[in-house]
């Protein structure tokens, strides 16, 4: 269950990410490997492998879309769709500075989202979403460029927006991190090939955020 923060393999100014600390707190286990990713600032569960034939086998049912991925993630503005599909390709670079960037662009590689309208909080909206194909940056791009950036986001997020959420302010709380968490996993079992479920409650942060938003508004 990952941290927001938290990057998941060293790298990129990162020395230790998640799975270079869980290979040095597991020294005796001989085959650790990520299954997927996360990126930094997005938290929840994250699936690594133990052994190499289920590394494969997860692979093989992500590749064939088998595996259920759903994220929630905040917005802002006036979003209306009850569900949503959004088939945007998207073109991976590097900024000059060397960082990895996404943006969608017609030769760019086939991305699909569908996202669930879950509750409307104010001018804020808490949606689901459903991942059919696991691109880089995904999500946040196909917000950002439906015009829905993601609440928090220092990537492809409103800037201004984003500075003035980090303070309190009259009718809601503050927010300092992205809001963009990854709540719950279905796949088979690579062993038994029984359905795996797994869920991860929202992160505190986000919880206070969301419960600042439907607090009373005074008026005076």
């Amino acid at each position: 269950n990952k941290p927001s923060g938290v990057a998941v393999h060293g790298g990129s100014g990162v020395s230790h990410g998640v799975i270079e600390q869980v290979r040095a707190a597991r020294p005796q286990a001989k085959f650790l490997e990520l299954v997927h990713r996360l990126d930094r600032e997005t938290s929840g569960i994250l699936l690594l492998a133990k052994k190499r034939a289920a590394l494969v086998a997860m692979h093989e049912q992500i590749r064939h879309g088998r595996v259920d991925k759903r994220y929630l993630a905040l917005v802002h503005g006036p979003w209306t769709h009850r569900r949503q599909h959004v088939k945007l390709p998207l073109f991976k670079y590097a900024t000059p500075d060397g960082e990895r960037r996404v943006r969608v662009q017609s030769d760019g590689q086939p991305a699909h989202t569908i996202f669930n309208l879950l509750r409307k909080y104010g001018d804020f909206v808490l949606l689901e979403a459903e991942l059919k194909t696991g691109r880089t940056h995904q999500i946040r791009v196909h917000l950002a460029a439906s015009g829905f950036p993601i609440a928090g986001d220092e990537k492809y997020g409103d800037f201004a927006f984003n500075r003035q959420l980090q303070k309190i302010e009259p009718g809601r709380g503050a927010l300092k991190r992205m809001f963009l968490h990854a709540w719950r996993l279905r796949f088979e079992h690579p062993a038994s090939g029984e359905e795996v479920s797994i869920e991860s409650t929202m992160p505190e942060a986000c919880e206070r955020f969301l419960d600042s938003l439907q607090a009373p508004r005074h008026t005076h």
